[in-house]
């Protein structure tokens, strides 16, 4: 486990007291002081320049991204199998899927750091979603939901060619 996973599950575990003895007061007084004490880590993970789960700390979910390639479909990789690449942790299904990563990581990481090409193509960051998928272009997209990923099959290059233009401005709003 990484020292950030350790820290956030340390995170959890105080927060899990500090609730337990708040129960007291209601759940609005304990949820008010949940938000107020609530660390800079925890908001900074859903403005990262790739998607990580913010209870594991795994890209995409634990999902291994070379399966999306290889077997056609997300496969959950290995805790055994995990790679830091990119401020990220990542999981494989198997050493050759593992490999390829590291071969080849522009390839099989998802665009737009695993954010929805819709949502970027507007300027907003929204997270994809590892189950709502594509493969374009040889790139793996995710999206927010199965609407969104209809829109982009209808026009790929469209959605893709003003996502690349928003996507410098989008990233500069998001934590490195």
């Amino acid at each position: 486990m990484t020292a950030a996973r350790q820290k956030r599950k340390q995170y959890r575990a105080s927060l899990a007291s500090w609730i337990a003895a708040f129960t007291g007061l209601g759940i609005y007084a304990a949820l008010a002081f949940i938000l107020a004490a609530a660390s800079p880590t925890t908001r900074a993970v859903a403005t990262e320049q790739i998607v990580v789960d913010w209870h594991s700390g795994l890209a995409i979910s634990g999902y291994d991204p070379v399966a999306f390639f290889t077997d056609g479909k997300p496969m959950t990789g290995s805790a055994e199998l995990e790679l830091r690449y990119g401020g990220a942790v990542w999981r494989f299904a198997n050493v050759g899927n593992r490999a390829a990563f590291v071969a080849r990581p522009d390839i099989y990481m998802p665009q737009y750091g695993g954010y929805d090409p819709v949502g970027v193509a507007r300027g907003v960051a929204v997270a994809g979603n590892p189950n709502v998928w594509l493969i374009a272009g040889e790139r793996l997209f995710l999206f927010y939901d199965v609407a969104g990923r209809e829109r982009f099959a209808a026009d790929p290059s469209r959605v893709i060619g003003s996502a690349d233009r928003k996507w410098p401005e989008v990233r500069n709003t998001l934590t490195p």
